[in-house]
């Protein structure tokens, strides 16, 4: 049995954690630089916005009292998400987190749960359900996961349970319109695929629907009967797989998102157009920092960089212009790779031109100790791993992000920060930003 357990209109909701006065009204979170609507809640919906709806063309709604707006605080919601994940983690056998919202787990054996019998006990009718509902043991473990995280963190989620992650995933989708939150994917799904189009499918994207449809393959059941040939020849071999999972046959590959990344990257649109080279160079060193701190908390080191900047273009879009550094020896030091890729820095500007974003990239990572080839003209020894990024991690993760910082990345004002102009309080983060009880 696999459990996929998803916040609620997470971003909305982390905000109404620490602000109440949003509970109970039309609320939405923008994306980077205040542009659209990326999450909303439950009220925002019911007034028929779609998500992506720009931010300029709901100003004047605001103005009235009718809609309320957050600037994106990920900070916020990325310690909000390992409290959840932190739960999950003691009350299941094992937890995948699949993005910062959603997290599949292994819940404990029906015999733990104090059920000895195998499979799914009896169905039931459950008022306001369109689903029959199947008693059993799961119901009350994904009721009682859900209660601790709400009582803990204050974040409600949907826990949807199915032999699959497919069928998971469609299950908690039915979870998130229950009272309780809560739904069990019965032996014979049948019902429940049938009233799915295929574009409901996780797996399926935005693109296949349109072909599935010439194959009259238009319900989650049409894509579970349908002949292997059938699928495979409209969406490939991970068409199929998604088939398979419909069937209740595990196919989805389980993937370490714990594990060492490839590639570490930072990179930030500008709250307003870039103009100037010391902004580019400092939106570089700021980002090359942040990236270095992520390859410190994995314990990497980078072998190189990729820098870039986009140019700036009315409609969106623009050309890119980029300079590739090869460290002398493999990093994890943000002065070391300001110095290596600095000279560089003046390349990507062109006076007279605007500039939207720029960003930087690290790859070929590797662990400390891994076996270099030396120099043979090189007398030098070796560098030591400086303690001083331990140290500056350190103070920064006691006294807040960005205390203690790189004086290239600018001791002035920034205009070329990502402009969030609603942002809330980073309440669990930030000791000067705690909340205050009058």
């Amino acid at each position: 049995m696999i459990g996929l357990v998803d916040g609620n209109n997470f971003f909305v909701s982390c905000e109404r954690v620490f602000n109440r006065r949003l509970v109970g009204r039309p609320v939405a979170v923008l994306s980077n630089n205040d542009g659209c609507c990326v999450s909303r809640s439950n009220e925002f919906k019911a007034l028929g916005i779609p998500m992506g709806t720009p931010y300029f063309q709901l100003k004047g709604r605001e103005a009235t009292g009718e809609l309320s707006f957050c600037s994106s605080n990920y900070e916020l919601y990325g310690d909000l998400s390992n409290r959840i994940v932190s739960i999950l983690r003691e009350e299941a056998v094992d937890v995948e987190q699949y993005s910062i919202d959603e997290a599949f787990i292994t819940p404990p054996s029906l015999e733990a749960l104090g059920n000895g019998e195998r499979g799914t006990a009896a169905i039931t009718t459950v008022p306001h359900s369109p689903f029959p509902i199947p008693r059993s043991p799961y119901l009350a473990y994904g009721r009682r996961l859900r209660s601790k995280i709400l009582r803990w963190v204050g974040i409600p989620c949907g826990v949807g349970f199915a032999p699959t992650k497919t069928l998971a995933k469609l299950a908690n989708h039915i979870a998130k319109k229950r009272p309780d939150g809560v739904f069990l994917m019965p032996d014979d799904p049948t019902e429940i695929l049938a009233a799915l189009p295929t574009r409901e499918v996780w797996g399926v994207g935005r693109h296949l629907p349109a072909k599935l449809r010439a194959a009259r393959i238009l319900t989650a059941r049409h894509l579970r009967d349908a002949p292997d040939d059938t699928i495979r020849a409209v969406g490939g071999v991970t068409l199929l797989r998604t088939a398979m999972e419909l069937r209740g046959v595990p196919c989805c590959e389980e993937r370490d998102y714990d594990a060492a990344p490839d590639t570490v990257s930072c990179s930030r649109s500008f709250g307003t157009p870039a103009t100037t080279c010391e902004a580019i160079e400092e939106s570089i060193a700021s980002f090359a920092a942040q990236a270095a701190a992520k390859l410190r908390r994995h314990g990497l080191l980078a072998a190189g960089c990729n820098i870039y900047a986009q140019v700036f273009a009315s409609g969106g879009g623009g050309d890119f212009v980029d300079r590739t550094v090869v460290f002398p020896v493999p990093t994890d030091a943000t002065n070391e790779m300001l110095r290596a890729f600095r000279p560089e820095m003046s390349a990507l500007f062109t006076p007279g031109l605007r500039y939207r974003k720029t960003g930087v990239v690290f790859f070929g990572l590797e662990k400390p100790g891994t076996p270099q080839q030396a120099d043979l003209f090189d007398a030098s020894p070796p560098p030591e791993r400086s303690r001083l990024y331990k140290a500056v991690d350190a103070l920064n993760a006691r006294y807040g992000k960005g205390k203690v910082f790189s004086a290239a990345e600018g001791i002035g004002p920034r205009p070329w920060q990502m402009k969030r102009s609603k942002l809330s309080k980073r309440s669990t983060t930030r000791w000067d930003e705690l909340m205050t009880v009058r």
